[in-house]
């Protein structure tokens, strides 16, 4: 076909055919983020606007609509501020932080390195009960005056989330200087922050026709991803994977990976990795699947396999039931494989950065048995000393073994290694699409299932709180809630809030539960937690 007549250059947009799941054409707007000449064409790297990265492509110019083509627009000269060059006019960003800088400058000053006081939190409690009652939408959140007892009634309604609760559930975020989110909460007038920590909201659940229903109470004003004062935390000390975007360029915005082969799987990468320039040029790159070289061709991988002695993951089996086992890696003592595994991991994480520094980590690797060794399934990160209470740096269910249930079985695994240590635990945000829809799914199941196996006894209401349930299940106290809240369960009654299980919910989670066959034994679990905040252990 002949070249198009207009020009493309990089930051072009214009609408570009693909095919979408129906595998009907569509015509999403794309950027344009490169150019390459290839004998007799050109090939255009395109970037589907809200849409994920790992759908970008190479495209020709037949699949481009250039009648709708928008050039970029040129940059304007930085202006002058004073008549002193190289200065910049404040921007609203700018102003924020600054004030955000000002207001913890000024918070700090007076202290003098003296501790404030916390005001404490007085206990909320919360009654539950199972009648067949109509049921209207939350207004608002409760206040601190309105956290009064409340019942929870199993109503007959829509299962369907609300869209809006979402929206709300997902405010606007702030970027800190190590890359991780942050929401800004504004202060309320005339209320105090609340001590997360302290708090025992008691949950009564009254069980009359429906055994199956129970209700817990959402208290205000919390939420996962929140620092405890509104302002964003100071960077971490210890090791981070989350990804700093501010210093995102062309180069890994586009995919440098064409196929990777590794064991009996061709694996397309959905990302960038920094992998050596000089096997970026490949058509192949192949992988060890027991120690995760890299090699450039297929007669190196054969004669470094000669070599090989591994055939399983270096570190300790520390699980095994049936064929999957798990190994515990040190990424001090086994550095190379744990470099490794996250250039492999880069190729379809795009919220997180790599890490050379390996030492602050653990890997926690999933593998399936054969005659011929142990198979990399999956893995996940953790820090040895976390401050923030992470439990999961980085998780990933490699390409070929996902929607087959392994995913879910690693973050089980990450909360039961919580429960031997006595913790409860978060995994380190921000999460990808696809992590957040497996986090979300565990923690829905694992309340629900909590709560609907809740009997009363001697005919008494049997009562649990949120602390409780977080104990049972490692899961953050702000998980749960914000769980509870983006099912949409809670519900505003008579003056009370109130939790309402439909009959669809529990026949969607009993419906879930049944295809769920992949479970953690923790007789199988031989772990013994380390106290790392001892150099010598390290």
């Amino acid at each position: 076909m002949a070249e198009p007549a207009v020009e493309i250059v990089e930051g072009c947009r214009l609408p570009v055919l693909r095919k979408n799941q129906e595998n009907e054409d569509e015509w999403p707007l794309a950027e344009i983020l490169s150019v390459k000449d290839i004998p007799s064409r050109k090939l255009y790297y395109v970037h589907y606007i809200d849409f994920n990265k790992r759908l970008d492509e190479w495209v020709t110019p037949d699949r481009l609509d250039l009648k709708k083509l928008q050039f970029p627009k040129k940059e304007a000269k930085t202006p002058t501020k004073n008549g002193l060059p190289g200065s910049r006019p404040s921007s609203p960003e700018r102003e924020v932080r600054k004030s955000l800088d000002l207001n913890v400058q000024s918070a700090s000053a007076p202290s003098r390195g003296k501790t404030l006081p916390t005001p404490k939190r007085k206990a909320e409690s919360v009654s539950l009960a199972t009648q067949v009652t109509a049921a209207t939408p939350v207004p608002s959140l409760p206040s601190s005056a309105e956290a009064s007892q409340a019942s929870v009634y199993p109503a007959m309604r829509d299962s369907s989330f609300s869209i809006k609760a979402r929206e709300e559930h997902e405010q606007l975020t702030s970027l800190t200087t190590n890359g991780t989110t942050r929401r800004l909460i504004p202060s309320q007038p005339g209320r105090k922050r609340k001590n997360c920590v302290g708090t025992e909201e008691i949950v009564k659940v009254f069980q009359n026709n429906s055994p199956r229903s129970s209700t817990v109470y959402l208290p205000p004003g919390e939420d996962s991803q929140d620092s405890s004062d509104g302002i964003p935390s100071a960077p971490r000390m210890t090791g981070s994977l989350v990804s700093d975007r501010s210093h995102d360029d062309i180069i890994t915005r586009m995919k440098n990976i064409d196929c990777i082969e590794l064991g009996r799987h061709r694996l397309k990468p959905w990302y960038f990795s920094p992998y050596p320039q000089e096997l970026t040029t490949l058509p192949i790159l192949y992988l060890c699947e027991f120690c995760l070289k890299y090699l450039k061709s297929l007669k190196c991988l054969q004669r470094h396999l000669t070599k090989c002695n591994l055939r399983h993951p270096p570190g300790n089996e520390i699980y095994r039931k049936g064929t999957i086992s798990f190994f515990e890696i040190d990424g001090r003592k086994n550095k190379m494989y744990s470099q490794n595994l996250c250039l492999l991991a880069k190729c379809f994480l795009d919220h997180k950065t790599l890490y050379y520094d390996t030492d602050p980590f653990l890997f926690y690797v999933m593998t399936e048995y054969d005659s011929k060794g142990f198979h990399i399934v999956g893995y996940f990160s953790k820090e040895k000393e976390s401050t923030e209470d992470y439990n999961v740096a980085c998780i990933l269910t490699l390409p070929p073994y996902q929607r087959r249930g392994y995913g879910k079985l690693l973050i089980e695994f990450s909360y039961e290694l919580s429960k031997v240590e006595g913790k409860t635990g978060t995994p380190e945000k921000p999460l990808s699409d696809l992590g957040l829809l497996s986090y979300r799914s565990y923690w829905s199941q694992t309340i629900l299932e909590i709560l609907m196996n809740l009997k009363s006894e001697n005919g008494e209401r049997p009562q649990m709180t949120i602390n409780e349930i977080s104990e049972i299940t490692s899961v953050k106290k702000e998980d749960v809630i914000s769980t509870l809240q983006y099912l949409n369960l809670i519900n505003y009654y008579k003056g009370q809030y109130i939790l309402t299980l439909s009959e669809d919910i529990v026949e969607g989670h009993e419906r879930a539960m049944q295809k769920r066959h992949l479970r953690i034994d923790s007789k199988c679990l031989h772990f013994t937690p380390k106290d790392w905040s001892k150099r010598g252990k390290w």
